[in-house]
């Protein structure tokens, strides 16, 4: 059995355990104290830098217990920003895996940038779970931070009161795209007495440096500065992204630490050794991180934008407290861009989750964030949302027909099935395996359910197919695959005819039109029909084509579906 590395002072004073099953076991209280020796109970998920017989309650556990995981059955590789190549996935501990995304600073509703990196992680952590892995999700929020000071002093309020208003709004989000609460979700101001333990064994080990109050760390101190990033010190100039402050030995130097002003009221601050202050931003995942995975684990993420000087900071910084400091897996995903331009705050070209789920539904946005694969620039625009919003419209309005036609059937029937069916499951199942291993290729997987959709589709509506042998085995099968893998891409909606009906209401929204305002067309239209007007038949089916309403015709008439504007069709068109 290996042996646990103690890199410092204890941040917590804990006994590992294991990551038990339920999603929600971790909740930390919300708090802040200007006293730094107040310490929040933490339990550690699990240690990566354990042996694969982990600890609990100081007692080695026998492999042979039924409650370890299972060993995941799939080969996993996942594109590594250290190596900047896609690699084998191999976890510390065997079966077990730490991972940590760097949240949001919470200090306004959160935009759809922030929505593509939680999802993306939301896709991988549902599918380490889908191949057999117990995973520690650990994802923070920042309450402390300048942007958070200024907002509250524009509005009057205490700088944690509303960041803890920011983090639940930011939770209400999560609800309403379908991602799972991480295991864990610290916060700074619960975690400060912890922060400081860092800082100071970084300022123990000769990484850091003290000015009037202040401490900052010294990158040329740490020779491997820039490893993840490709950056050279003497690229990083002040003002870029690097804090402007004469006193630096180094312009690429950061705080660690940041003294409090008297003259500043209403900015939060803890005591520390070197003065009441709070932490500089890198310094909170660092600790964090530490605090709940140990100094060594699994998978690191968040936004490409993080990578300098973010994660850049974070690895030196960790590395300064702790020398035997490692993580496996850098991921990072792209952007999303408006018009070519990365989409943020600070640029004011973003919209914010709740803008876009109150034109489009929740999962609409979703299928549209993982429609693209996660390291590639995606950008947003109306035709692809309603592109989004078709497509999975058609994938729940052909489960609900499933749906109906298994409810006239048993349940419970087993029995063969056709050859055909067969290979259109055992294909879709080997490509979704193949292309989520292969470093999360959702796209690929998005395209691959066309094939068993349309199978249904057939058996359920064709004349050839409904004269199918074992036709009712073949739908349940079908669904039952279908359903499956909706579940690991987070996309499966609670019920396929409220999910329906929801995005039915909101293309009428989009539209500007009643549904009794539709059927009032359909009327008109059946009627020119009827007198051979075809003339005017085509101009009422054109002119609901145009603002997104699909007249679909079939022997038991006429019914409408959400479709593509036609005038966004032709938008795109002329745009290229």
């Amino acid at each position: 059995m290996g042996t646990l590395v103690t890199c410092y002072k204890p941040l917590l004073s804990i006994r590992f355990s294991s990551f038990p099953s339920s999603l929600r076991t971790f909740q930390l209280r919300t708090h802040s104290s200007n006293n730094p020796r107040r310490r929040n109970p933490i339990r550690r998920c699990f240690s990566s830098l354990s042996p694969s017989q982990p600890l609990i309650n100081g007692k080695s556990v026998d492999k042979t217990n039924g409650n370890q995981p299972a060993s995941p059955s799939t080969e996993l590789w996942l594109h590594n920003t250290m190596s900047k190549k896609k690699e084998v996935f191999k976890p510390k501990v065997e079966g077990k895996v730490g991972m940590y995304v760097c949240g949001v600073t919470a200090y306004d509703l959160s935009h759809i940038g922030h929505a593509r990196v939680y999802v993306i992680f939301d896709v991988l952590y549902r599918y380490l779970k889908h191949l057999g892995y117990e995973v520690c999700y650990v994802r923070n929020f920042t309450d402390v931070d300048d942007k958070i000071i200024a907002r509250a002093n524009e509005l009057g309020e205490d700088p944690i009161s509303l960041s803890r208003r920011y983090c639940d709004e930011f939770n209400q989000d999560m609800v309403h795209l379908h991602c799972l609460p991480p295991s864990v979700e610290p916060r700074v101001s619960d975690h400060v007495p912890q922060i400081i333990d860092m800082i100071k064994q970084i300022l123990d080990n000769g990484y850091a440096y003290r000015v009037e109050g202040d401490v900052f760390f010294s990158v040329e101190k740490f020779p491997d500065y820039g490893q993840l990033s490709g950056r050279k010190v003497e690229d990083n100039r002040a003002g870029e992204r690097v804090a402007v402050d004469s006193r630096k030995r180094n312009p690429a130097d950061f705080a660690l630490w940041k003294a409090s002003s008297s003259t500043k009221e209403g900015e939060p601050f803890w005591e520390s050794p070197w003065g009441p202050g709070r932490p500089g931003w890198h310094i909170e995942c660092s600790a964090m991180s530490a605090a709940y995975l140990g100094h060594s684990f699994d998978i690191h993420g968040g936004g490409m934008d993080l990578v300098f000087p973010h994660h850049e900071n974070e690895i030196a910084q960790s590395c300064a407290a702790c020398k035997h400091s490692n993580i496996s897996y850098w991921i990072h995903n792209g952007f999303v861009t408006v018009d070519s331009e990365k989409m943020s705050k600070s640029l004011g070209n973003f919209f914010t989750i709740r803008q876009v789920i109150d034109l489009y539904h929740p999962l609409a946005l979703r299928l549209f964030l993982i429609g693209t694969h996660y390291r590639s620039p995606i950008n947003y625009s109306d035709v692809l949302l309603e592109s989004a919003s078709e497509r999975i419209f058609y994938i729940y309005q052909t489960l609900h027909d499933c749906e109906n036609a298994l409810s006239q059937h048993d349940t419970r029937l087993q029995g063969f099935i056709p050859p055909e069916t067969s290979n259109v499951i055992n294909k879709f199942h080997n490509d979704f395996l193949v292309s989520m291993s292969d470093d999360l290729h959702t796209p690929v997987v998005l395209a691959a359910l066309s094939d068993p959709l349309k199978t249904i589709n057939d058996l359920l509506h064709t004349r050839k197919g409904k004269k199918q042998a074992m036709r009712i085995e073949s739908v349940a099968a079908l669904e039952k695959i279908i359903r499956n893998v909706l579940s690991v891409l987070g996309l499966m909606p609670t019920s396929y005819s409220k999910a329906l009906q929801r995005l039915k209401e909101m293309a009428l929204q989009r539209a500007k039109l009643t549904e009794d305002q539709i059927l009032q067309k359909i009327e008109e239209r059946s009627e020119a029909r009827k007198n051979k007007d075809y003339e005017k038949s085509d101009a009422i089916r054109k002119d609901l084509a145009v603002v997104g309403i699909a007249l679909m015709d079939s022997p038991n008439g006429t019914t409408w579906r959400p479709a593509i504007p036609l005038a966004l069709q032709e938008q795109q068109v002329a745009a290229t």
